[in-house]
């Protein structure tokens, strides 16, 4: 039974005195009146639980700006972008001008029921985190699949999105659709990101083949990607297997991506999703403020500090060794940055087995059973096939070497006349 019903019955049904309740019951007499005089008017309702909330709030945040912040909300929402409270915000910041506190814009949308409980999630401080001190220190690259709509409403064929990011600013260097990834494609799209922002110091991807070739087995040496980086001076980094945390970053990223694209008109082509994803890195890079970076967009904490450059190409670091059995047509075949080439040996050495010591584009190619050099090349990367005559050094002529050499007879001498 509640207190104030208790008074109640002292007054009432004990015929007790005001001053009698108060000791009674520790309560102020001012209070025992006054509960007197609302019973005797409004009878049990007057034992209700009523609110404290006083008449007037000052400090209110004005209805216009609930209305705002309940608008901005709705059309982040919609637009497949970041809607919380540190985003709505920056907008009002920013668009209007208008400043409120996360607490505040919080407790509107919970007001509002825009926000749905949620269970606890790990703690941000149980994550190690790491990020470049500098922009272009390092970029992390990865690529993740997206389907096609056809016009009809069916699902279309299925594409892959490519992109690279900086590590210190979450800045887009490049994002782009295609049929498939490949080792080519990943590439292009570098060498397309370092013409327009200039060369990293490092990347950092997982171990995709398209990446590199390490856990291969040793075979067919460095692809493409691997070839350019080392040529370029560039270190490159690679997390763990089965441990995408590494590369969150990019992870997180292509989770923004896909949220955003279902509230875009349905792609039915590649060059529909290209546009849209250009449209999206435009967005993320000058418009999203981004939480990880104090609010700030990935575009303005990319050029806040100078960029790092590569330390410089290094050489001679890069060893195999291969046995291999020439072909019947005389011919051996060896991968070079990603690409198959052919060694022209001559039939005279068909089906011999040899030994391959390559170090990194110069191939010495030797009998096993003999020991002697069958061949001396360096491989040109423009060529499939390595004749015998390419690719390796010219021996100097007689004259050169100052041998006499005696005229060579002609065959069918003219009569004298």
């Amino acid at each position: 039974m509640s207190k104030a019903r208790l008074v109640i019955t002292a007054l009432f049904v004990d015929h007790q005195s005001p001053a009698e309740v108060a000791a009674r019951y520790g309560v102020h007499r001012a209070w025992v009146y006054k509960l007197k005089a609302r019973y005797e008017a409004e009878g049990e309702t007057a034992l209700e639980p009523r609110s404290r909330r006083p008449k007037t709030t000052p400090t209110e945040t004005p209805q216009a700006t609930v209305e705002l912040v309940l608008r901005l909300r709705k059309q982040l929402t919609e637009a497949g972008l970041d809607a919380g409270a540190d985003t709505i915000a920056w907008h009002l910041q920013h668009h209007h001008t208008i400043t409120l506190s996360r607490a505040t814009i919080n407790r509107i949308l919970v007001r509002a029921g825009q926000v749905t409980p949620e269970p606890s999630k790990r703690p941000k401080s149980s994550y190690i985190r790491f990020e470049a001190q500098q922009p272009n220190e390092t970029w992390q690259s990865d690529f993740t699949h997206y389907r096609l709509t056809r016009p009809d409403g069916r699902p279309g064929a299925d594409t892959e999105i490519i992109t690279w990011l900086d590590d210190h600013s979450r800045f887009i260097l490049h994002v782009s659709a295609h049929a498939r990834v490949t080792a080519k494609t990943v590439l292009d799209t570098f060498r397309q990101a370092c013409d327009q922002h200039g060369r990293p110091a490092s990347t950092l991807t997982d171990n995709g083949m398209v990446y590199t070739t390490r856990l291969a087995g040793g075979r067919g040496g460095r692809n493409a990607f691997e070839h350019q980086l080392h040529a370029l001076g560039i270190t490159q980094k690679n997390g763990s297997p089965n441990h995408p945390q590494t590369q969150g970053k990019i992870e997180r990223f292509h989770q923004t991506l896909k949220k955003w694209l279902p509230g875009q008109p349905r792609a039915h082509t590649l060059d529909d999703l290209n546009e849209q994803l250009e449209k999206f890195r435009h967005i993320y890079n000058h418009e999203r403020p981004h939480r990880a970076l104090g609010r700030r967009t990935p575009a303005t904490a990319y050029t806040a500090t100078p960029k790092t450059a590569p330390a410089g190409a290094k050489q001679g670091d890069h060893w195999r060794r291969r046995i291999d059995r020439v072909d019947q047509f005389g011919k051996l075949t060896l991968r070079h940055a990603g690409r198959l080439h052919h060694i022209g040996i001559g039939r005279a050495h068909a089906s011999k087995h040899v030994l391959m010591l390559i170090h990194d584009a110069d191939v010495t190619i030797s009998d096993t059973t003999t020991g002697e050099i069958i061949r001396e090349l360096t491989i040109d990367p423009t060529r499939d096939y390595q004749s015998r005559t390419s690719g390796q050094r010219k021996t100097p002529r007689s004259e050169d070497r100052g041998v006499n050499v005696r005229p060579r007879r002609e065959s069918n001498p003219r009569p004298a006349d």
